[in-house]
C-alpha cells in the first residue's frame, strides 16, 4: 500500500539523516521538498542529494511555501500542496516529504499532514524525526541546552520584542531560530532583562554545511560586527 513518510533532514549534514530516514529515501517513488519560491533551491533537497540514485527515475516535486506572514496566501499553498502530496500517494507512489530539521519543530509539514489526515482519511501517513539545529549547535559549541531545573525558551523568526523581553525575565537559556537578521534587536534586549555580561552567547549560520560559521563569546563581549544576517541562523544565550 503507498504511503506518504514525513522525514526530518537535520541541520543540512547528511551524514546527521537516521538509517530509517536514508531508507526511506531510497525505497521512494517520489521525493517532494519545500522551497519558498519556484527560482528558490529546495534546502532539504541539497541535504540529500547525494543519496539520490538517477538510475530508480525518482520524482522530484518542488512545493512552494512563499515567506510571507499573510495567512490567506500561506493556507492557499498549504491547501494546494497538500492536494498534490496525496494525489501522489493515492495514484500508487510511495512518497516521501522533506523537511529540514525535525518534522514538528517550525516546519512546513505540520500543515500538510493537518490537512492530508482531515481531508483525506484513507492516507497511511508516518514521520520519521530528523536532529534539530538547537542540538547540533550544542554539541559543536560545548554548552548544554538545559541542566537541572534550567528553564530554555525557543523563540522563532520574527521576533515580537515585547514578548520576547517578557520571556528572557522568566528563563535562564534563550534559543532564538531561523532569522539571524533579527539578532542585532535583541542585544540590548537581553540586558534589559537582567542576563549579565557573562553569560554565554553563541551565534551559529550554515549548520553542518561547508560554510559553516560558529561563534561562542560572552553577551558582553557582542558588537555589531560579531553578528549574521542569514536565514538560517541560530543564537544561543545562557545565565551563568
Amino acid at each position: 500500500m503507498a504511503q506518504l513518510i514525513g522525514i526530518g533532514v537535520g541541520p543540512g549534514d547528511p551524514d546527521l539523516l537516521t538509517v530509517k530516514a536514508v531508507k526511506a529515501i531510497q525505497d521512494a517513488d517520489v521525493i517532494m521538498c519545500p522551497a519558498s519560491a519556484e527560482d528558490r533551491p529546495s534546502i532539504a533537497l541539497s541535504v540529500i542529494s547525494s543519496l539520490i540514485d538517477k538510475s530508480k527515475n525518482q520524482e522530484i516535486v518542488k512545493l512552494i511555501f512563499p515567506m510571507t506572514k499573510d495567512k490567506d496566501v500561506l493556507e492557499a499553498h498549504w491547501k494546494t500542496n497538500a492536494k498534490i502530496m496525496a494525489e501522489k500517494v493515492l495514484s500508487g507512489k510511495n512518497v516521501v516529504y522533506l523537511t529540514v530539521g525535525d518534522p514538528y519543530l517550525y516546519s512546513t509539514w505540520i500543515y500538510m499532514h493537518r490537512d492530508i489526515s482531515a481531508n483525506y482519511p484513507d492516507i497511511k501517513i508516518s514521520v520519521i524525526p530528523g536532529i534539530v539545529s538547537m542540538f547540533t549547535f550544542a554539541s559543536k559549541v560545548g554548552i548544554s541546552i538545559a541542566e537541572g531545573a534550567e528553564k530554555v525558551a525557543i523563540i522563532p523568526s520574527c521576533y515580537d520584542l515585547n514578548s520576547v523581553k517578557e520571556i528572557a525575565k522568566h528563563s535562564e537559556v534563550l534559543v532564538f531560530l531561523k532569522d539571524g537578521r533579527y539578532f542585532d534587536k535583541v542585544i540590548e534586549l537581553l540586558k534589559e532583562s537582567g542576563f549579565p555580561g557573562n553569560s554565554i552567547f553563541a551565534i551559529g549560520q550554515d549548520l553542518g554545511t561547508d560554510h559553516e560559521i560558529i561563534r561562542k563569546m560572552t553577551l558582553g563581549e557582542v558588537n555589531d560586527g560579531t553578528l549574521t544576517t542569514k536565514y538560517f541562523s541560530i543564537l544561543v544565550v545562557k545565565r551563568v
